[in-house]
């Protein structure tokens, strides 16, 4: 990720006017250092923190009780490994306005949009591509009612 001065702009205007942003496949301890760099020059001073499942978001629809690493497309048909590079462990990260509003959710070290892509194939985990649309759903449920 590496936006100009106006997308920066921009995505802070849209964010703190209501929108809602969802951040997905990155991988690994330096992907996440260039992402927090960008989002600090988006929301300086707006603080990343852990979703825990007992967040709404995780409850909006589907009843996430975990937090899957789902892979791409080609370590999914192969059984995998689920991971790339350093990202062993999926996080579910957020970033709220000044009165609490989720307004960036964090897909880290996972691929929800491989398993969206890719659910169709016989060959994909079916798993996977559950948990994503589980995920998809919740996000839109969420954001269109907070």
């Amino acid at each position: 990720m590496s936006l100009s001065g106006p997308e920066i702009e921009g995505l802070r205007d849209y964010l703190l006017s209501g929108g809602f942003l969802v951040i997905d496949d990155f991988w690994s301890t330096r992907q996440w250092a260039t992402f927090e760099n960008e989002i600090e020059q988006v929301l300086p001073g707006y603080e990343i923190v852990d979703l825990t499942l007992d967040y709404p978001i995780f409850t909006a629809f589907y009843e996430i009780d975990e937090i899957v690493q789902v892979p791409n497309i080609n370590n999914g048909i192969r059984g995998g490994p689920t991971h790339q590079s350093d990202g062993y462990v999926p996080w579910g990260r957020g970033i709220h306005d000044e009165n609490g509003r989720l307004m960036v959710v964090i897909n880290w070290n996972t691929d929800l949009g491989d398993a969206w892509e890719w659910a169709d194939d016989p060959r994909y985990p079916l798993r996977y591509s559950t948990y994503a649309y589980e995920m998809g759903v919740n996000f839109i449920v969420y954001a269109m009612s907070n």
